[in-house]
C-alpha cells in the first residue's frame, strides 16, 4: 500500500496520476499547504524542504520525497513508463520538468494569474518564460510522439500536470498544434483522469 501526502497541486497530480497508471493500491492524506501543514515538524522529518508530495512505502516502510524521484521510484517498481534501455533520454525530459517547465510556470503562476498588477517585470519576464516552454515542447513534440521518444513515460507524465493549467498561462495553447495533439492526447486517458480528480471533487481536465 502506498500511502500518498499531497495536495491539489501539479506536483501532487503527477504521483496520484502515476499511482493510476500503475494500478497500485493508494491512499490519500491530503495536507492543506494553504494552513501550513508542510510546515509542521512531523511532515519536516520526511520532506525537508516542507514540499509536497511525499510517499510511503508501506510495504518496506520507506519513504520518498520530490515528485521526479517518486516517479522514478515508482517506475522501478512497477516496471512501467521508466523502460531501462531508454532511462537516459525520460531522465532528461524529467529533470527538465523538474527543473525548468515546472518553476518557471509556477513563477508565470505567481505573477500573471495570483497576483497581477504587483510587478510588472515579474508579470512579462514570466509569462516570455512560460511561452518560451510551450515552443519548446512544441519544438520536441513535432519530432517525437511523447517528450522522451514513441512511448509514453514519467516524462509526460511530470509535465500533463502543468501544460493543464494551460488557462492559467494565457498562452493559448491551441496555438501549438503539437503541443496540442499531445496533451489531448494524455487527456483522454483514463488512468490520466483518475489520477487528475484524486480528491474526487469531479474536477475535469480542462479541454485544450
Amino acid at each position: 500500500m502506498i500511502e500518498l501526502l499531497t495536495a491539489d497541486t501539479p506536483n501532487g497530480k503527477k504521483i496520484s496520476i502515476m499511482l493510476e497508471e500503475i494500478e497500485f493500491d493508494y491512499k490519500i492524506k491530503k495536507i492543506n499547504i494553504y494552513k501550513d501543514e508542510q510546515f509542521k515538524p512531523e511532515f519536516k522529518k520526511i520532506s525537508p524542504f516542507s514540499k509536497i508530495p511525499v510517499i510511503i512505502d508501506h510495504d518496506n516502510n520507506k519513504s520518498l520525497f520530490e515528485s521526479g524521484a517518486i516517479l522514478i521510484y515508482l517506475g522501478e517498481k512497477s516496471g512501467k513508463f521508466y523502460d531501462k534501455e531508454q532511462r537516459t533520454i525520460i531522465n532528461q525530459w524529467l529533470m527538465g520538468q523538474m527543473a525548468y517547465v515546472g518553476p518557471m510556470l509556477g513563477q508565470h503562476h505567481q505573477f500573471h494569474h495570483y497576483n497581477p498588477g504587483k510587478s510588472e517585470f515579474g508579470e512579462k519576464r514570466y509569462f516570455k518564460i512560460a511561452e518560451q516552454i510551450y515552443k519548446d515542447l512544441d519544438e520536441r513534440l513535432s519530432v517525437s510522439k511523447f517528450l522522451a521518444g514513441k512511448n509514453y513515460t514519467i516524462a509526460d507524465i511530470a509535465t500533463f500536470p502543468w501544460v493543464a493549467r494551460h488557462e492559467w498561462h494565457d498562452i493559448g495553447l491551441k496555438k501549438f498544434i503539437n503541443l496540442t495533439r499531445w496533451y489531448e492526447e494524455i487527456s483522454e486517458r483514463k488512468a490520466v483522469q483518475k489520477g487528475y480528480d484524486f480528491l474526487k471533487k469531479g474536477e475535469i481536465i480542462p479541454k485544450a
